[in-house]
């Protein structure tokens, strides 16, 4: 059954648009700030497992830094190669300045 974890507060996004959270050895998120909303996907490129918390952001799309896979933050969606399949997407909520993600 999901749950709903705090991954951050949001003023840690003062300064920052992203943050990479372990949440267990096989969880890995990046939460994602854009225009005042905040999403959540898998951190890691579904090709070939680089670091999509690094990446460049545009709109609503992160460049995967390696080999150049883009991905829908709002979906998790592969929106171009060679990435050929989605990352994971989780559903986010805001309470009194916490963010919680439900995994």
């Amino acid at each position: 059954m999901a749950e709903w974890v705090q991954l951050a507060e949001t003023r840690e996004f003062e300064t920052a648009d992203r943050k990479y959270v372990e949440l267990s050895p096989m969880k890995h998120i990046g939460l994602f700030q854009v225009g005042g909303e905040y999403f959540a996907i898998e951190a890691w490129c579904s090709h070939a497992r680089a670091s999509l918390v690094h990446g460049e952001v545009e709109g609503h799309e992160v460049l995967c830094p390696l080999h150049g896979a883009r991905f829908d933050l709002r979906t998790g969606r592969h929106l171009s190669p060679p990435a050929v399949r989605p990352v994971a997407r989780y559903d986010v909520k805001v309470e009194d300045g916490k963010i919680f993600v439900k995994v």
